[in-house]
């Protein structure tokens, strides 16, 4: 399931990542890794706010529902 459907609180691990190849690129860049855990902190004007590697990162809802957990 997307990223997306996640709520605020919940984690899981990263099992896939969709697009295209500079899409893909662009999200491993900012540590959304296949195997990684990820965790939503808020969802706020359609901005997914994650906890990942021990940082926060915000995407878009476009490129939170590539990412797939």
């Amino acid at each position: 399931m997307p990223l997306t459907l996640l709520r605020a609180g919940e984690g899981s691990i990263i099992t896939r990542i969709g697009g295209n190849a500079e899409t893909r690129q662009f999200l491993e860049g900012l540590g959304f890794v296949v195997g990684t855990p990820v965790t939503v902190i808020s969802v706020t004007a359609g901005n997914v706010i994650c906890s990942i590697r021990d940082s926060r990162v915000a995407v878009s809802e476009g490129m939170a529902k590539k990412i797939y957990v």
